[in-house]
């Protein structure tokens, strides 16, 4: 007896050990290797958020060491579990589980009868290719399909590492054009049909209309009335970028955390990562090339950094540029996609946050846009980071501008 009470009071201790460890080291990581810059929303709350994705991490990581799973799969488990909440408010929705094209989708559809058909709008999660689900987006969907009087349809689309580019991409673009295809079944108007999407979700609303433009003709489709890209990210040329260089250590998503995401969407080879940080994964030649569309010039100048100092790598590894050649498509990349492929795209919505990586992402896009003659709303977080959408209703982690910024965005799908 003596000795299993022995036995349980050691296991117990151990495990208190363990856990005082970990909470340690995610305060000393969240302390010493992040910045919360003056004039940036809830500062602390942030902190407790981003320490929490690290907790996740580190006891995703010791999963997998002992044999329980892949750590991608064990993290999702639990950030699905503590950082995202599914709606159990009655909504007057009728919600039900679909496959469109073999995709997965959920579909939100108001129970009130409409004298006129509705609009439709497609949404596409962020989470860096990686990460994100329909559960986790249900809280928002169902606010947007509520307040916009809209159906909305949410793609559960395939995630990196099991699948990497192009499925994500061909996910989303099957659900959109079969929902395109069918808008009488759910009795929308075909020429209100929006497709949205944060992050990683907007790189893919981009490069879903940039094939559904270059596509239109041939399958006789109707034109996508607006195209909404909250936060989005669009080039994996230059990580030097002023908004990149600020904010390099800005939670939610640091500046070799999008690497580390765009390299595991591409062919999941992180050990080309030094050489794509630091520029060497391109030509100078190529990247000479979409200077024009990636010139921090052209960024507004009060997001202009003082001495900013372009990537001037002069050289490159023949065997990375090889590697991340696909990386260059417009599919993948839609910010590199032609004047002529632009000039055909719906108007745009663009949301960027002051302290977000890939703010100068949205403003060079907005203006790649903007000088093709595309109309675009154009809303900025002042004291934004990234991902603040994703916590406009979340109790405690509530922040305000995200609530703001998600009924900007309601605003304008109204008018569309």
């Amino acid at each position: 007896m003596d000795l299993v009470l022995w036995t349980l009071t050691m296991m117990l201790a151990l495990v208190v050990g363990l856990f005082v460890l970990l909470v340690s080291g995610v305060i000393y990581t969240v302390f010493t290797e992040s910045v919360m810059p003056p004039g940036i929303q809830g500062p602390g709350k942030l902190r407790l958020i981003y320490g929490m994705q690290l907790a996740l991490g580190t006891l995703g990581n010791i999963a997998q060491n002992l044999g329980l799973g892949p750590q991608v799969t064990v993290v999702r488990y639990l950030h699905a579990k503590t950082l995202r909440r599914m709606s159990t408010e009655g909504t007057g929705l009728i919600i039900r589980d679909l496959q469109f094209d073999g995709v997965p989708v959920r579909v939100y559809q108001l129970k009130s009868a409409s004298a006129e058909k509705r609009r439709g709008i497609l949404y596409f999660h962020g989470g860096g290719w990686l990460f994100g689900s329909i559960n986790e987006y249900d809280n928002l969907c169902r606010y947007i399909a509520k307040e916009t009087e809209s159906t909305v349809v949410s793609v559960e689309y395939r995630l990196a590492p099991e699948y990497r580019y192009p499925s994500q991409l061909d996910d989303c673009l099957n659900a959109t054009l079969h929902f395109l295809k069918t808008t009488d079944d759910y009795g929308i108007d075909r020429n209100r049909v929006v497709v949205c999407g944060d992050s990683a979700g907007g790189n893919l609303v981009a490069a879903v209309c940039l094939r559904v433009t270059s596509m239109k003709e041939t399958l006789d489709l109707p034109t996508l009335r607006a195209q909404v890209l909250i936060y989005p990210a669009l080039q994996m040329v230059d990580f030097n970028l002023p908004s990149y260089r600020q904010n390099q250590f800005v939670p939610i998503l640091f500046r070799t955390r999008m690497i580390f995401f765009f390299l595991q969407y591409l062919n999941g080879d992180m050990s080309i990562a030094e050489d794509v940080l630091s520029g060497h994964h391109l030509p100078v030649e190529v990247k000479s090339k979409y200077r024009r569309w990636l010139n921090p010039d052209l960024i507004p100048g009060n997001f202009q950094v003082r001495d900013h100092k372009p990537n001037l790598a002069l050289t490159h590894v023949d065997e990375v540029y090889d590697l991340v050649k696909p990386s260059l498509e417009p599919t993948f990349a839609p910010l590199l996609a032609s004047d002529a492929a632009i000039s055909k795209l719906p108007p745009a919505y663009i949301l960027t946050c002051e302290f977000d990586v890939l703010r100068d992402d949205g403003l060079l896009f907005k203006k790649r846009l903007e000088d093709n003659g595309i109309p675009v709303s154009w809303y900025h977080i002042q004291d934004g980071f990234h991902g603040i959408i994703s916590f406009f209703d979340n109790g405690y982690l509530t922040f305000s501008s995200g609530k703001q910024a998600v009924d900007n965005i309601v605003s304008f799908l109204r008018d569309m």
